[in-house]
């Protein structure tokens, strides 16, 4: 048996395959080991460990939103051990997850495009390139957390069409400090806050306001982010329920750039037991 966990800032899929079929499947609270203390993550692990089979397994691959540094590596790769008795831990970041999920052996660009973004290019064994995201506030170009920055920000400072504002205000109730504080002193997600409001945002897409806005921001991540790749060689796989959710807007935006999109993969769970399998 193989156990694999991919595990984004808001949910983690956790899969359990023996003969390369699923025996098992929970869900749980996402991890993201940069952002958290390592015993909110293991107490994650220990979630899930306590509703999985016992094992043995033949191995645990542990794929989670957050920067894997060796700091994080020494108490994780120990924490998983411990929980599942097993042959082998890999753990690695979500961006690699979305690479084998994407493009599987073969060479490709892989794109999460979500509450966060990030993108790299892979050449069917490992990322060789990428471009970091830098998170909402200075980088995460074409996500949903991006999107509502941008909407919000106009909001705040008077900026959006009448219609549009007046609809927000008796839909949401929210004045000025309220925002600053569900932005600056929020204990949960506060990227997870600002993604919250893309539906609304987009239930105005007729607007040339907002449409203009919903463009830009993916205009936005073609012209920081991909056109540093060889998007002339390779085609993008988009992982992530806001892309998919999108994806006519996306196609239309890579097509006027010259982007070819290799699939829109909603969550890469599926594609990665077949890659493990």
């Amino acid at each position: 048996m193989k156990i694999i966990c991919e595990s984004g800032a808001t949910k983690g899929d956790w899969r359990v395959i023996e003969g390369g079929r699923q025996i098992a499947a929970i869900q749980t609270a996402g991890t993201n080991v940069s952002a958290m203390n390592a015993s909110a993550v293991a107490a994650i692990i220990r979630s899930a460990a306590a509703s999985l089979p016992a094992g043995p397994y033949e191995a645990v691959y542990f794929y989670t939103a957050g920067v894997i540094v060796p700091e994080i590596l020494a108490w994780l790769e120990p924490l998983l051990k411990e929980c599942f008795v097993c042959d082998s831990v890999e753990v690695q970041s979500d961006l690699v997850a979305a690479a084998r999920a994407a493009c599987g052996h073969e060479p490709g660009i892989a794109l999460i495009l979500g509450t966060g973004c990030s993108s790299c290019e892979y050449d069917g064994r490992e990322i060789v390139k990428r471009v970091p995201s830098g998170g909402y506030i200075i980088g995460d170009e074409g996500s949903a957390s991006v999107l509502g920055k941008l909407f919000i920000s106009d909001y705040i400072k008077n900026q959006l069409p009448a219609a549009v504002a007046q609809d927000f205000t008796e839909k949401y109730g929210l004045d000025y400090p309220a925002i600053v504080q569900k932005v600056y002193h929020n204990e949960g997600s506060p990227s997870g806050w600002l993604g919250s409001f893309c539906p609304f945002i987009l239930s105005h897409y007729a607007d040339p306001c907002i449409k203009a806005m919903v463009d830009g921001n993916f205009q936005s991540l073609v012209d920081r982010c991909l056109r540093q790749y060889d998007t002339a060689r390779y085609p993008v796989g988009i992982i992530g329920g806001f892309g998919n959710a999108l994806r006519d807007i996306v196609s239309r935006i890579f097509a006027e750039n010259g982007i070819r999109i290799r699939a829109f993969i909603p969550s890469p769970i599926e594609e990665l037991i077949t890659y493990h399998a």
